[in-house]
């Protein structure tokens, strides 16, 4: 069996950048199903049954009983679940969206340096999980997505001041009620930095495939040379 052609590092480098985005869409799409499954036990939108059980004690002892709702300790239970999930995913959403962001911005950046990266690459932490490179693209004068690209990465700096900010207000012992309003307003805003970030990748990504253009067409100019002096080679002499 003849050995498989190893990829130019401008297919395998997209690919690496493509599976940043399934991930991020991947726990996008689980969180959006973990904020449906809470909306379905929401208990402001349910109707509570309100008839009720009674347990007895059974170890050694005097009796005593107490009586309980089942379907209200069920729909608490459920919510409780669900919202622990939720955050849970909420947070590896945010974490991937920042990867496939920054790992774009990485990309075009040693892209347009010269380099050759057939793979987007991260530093790691003491737990060996990734850590997000900085997301700023620059170079980019000549594209049409540009200023959409720009404006992107402004709403995602928000969503990271504001998250800054809500957790310094959140660390001080003692914080004003106009500060508490802050903290909270913050909070809200950096909720939305999961989102932000898989947008601004998305953008990002398409970024990456216009600074693979020249690159792609000097690997098809070269192949085209390499088949022209073989035709020549197999030509038979006179």
């Amino acid at each position: 069996m003849p050995e498989k052609t190893p990829q130019h590092w401008t297919d395998s480098l997209f690919d690496s950048v493509y599976a940043l985005y399934e991930t991020a869409r991947e726990y996008q799409t689980a969180h959006r199903a973990a904020l449906v499954a809470m909306q379905t036990v929401d208990v402001d939108r349910r109707q509570l049954h309100t008839g009720r059980v009674r347990l007895w004690k059974t170890a050694h002892g005097p009796q005593r009983s107490f009586r309980r709702v089942p379907h209200e300790r069920a729909v608490f239970d459920i919510y409780d679940l669900y919202s622990k999930t939720e955050q849970k995913l909420h947070r590896r959403y945010e974490e991937a969206a920042l990867l496939f962001a920054s790992g774009c911005a990485w990309a075009i950046t040693l892209v347009q340096a010269g380099n050759h990266p057939p793979f987007v690459e991260f530093n790691h932490d003491v737990d060996e999980a990734a850590v997000p490179h900085a997301m700023n693209i620059s170079g980019l004068d000549r594209y049409a997505g540009a200023r959409e690209l720009a404006a992107s990465y402004d709403r995602v700096t928000t969503c990271m001041n504001a998250d800054e900010h809500g957790e310094d207000l959140a660390g001080r012992d003692y914080v004003t009620d106009h500060e508490a309003g802050q903290m909270h307003d913050a909070i809200d805003i950096a909720l939305g930095l999961a989102d932000a970030a898989f947008a601004y990748g998305l953008l990002a990504q398409r970024a990456v495939s216009y600074v693979l253009l020249e690159p792609r067409r000097a690997r098809e100019r070269e192949l085209a040379a390499a088949r022209a002096a073989a035709q020549q080679t197999a030509q038979p002499t006179v």
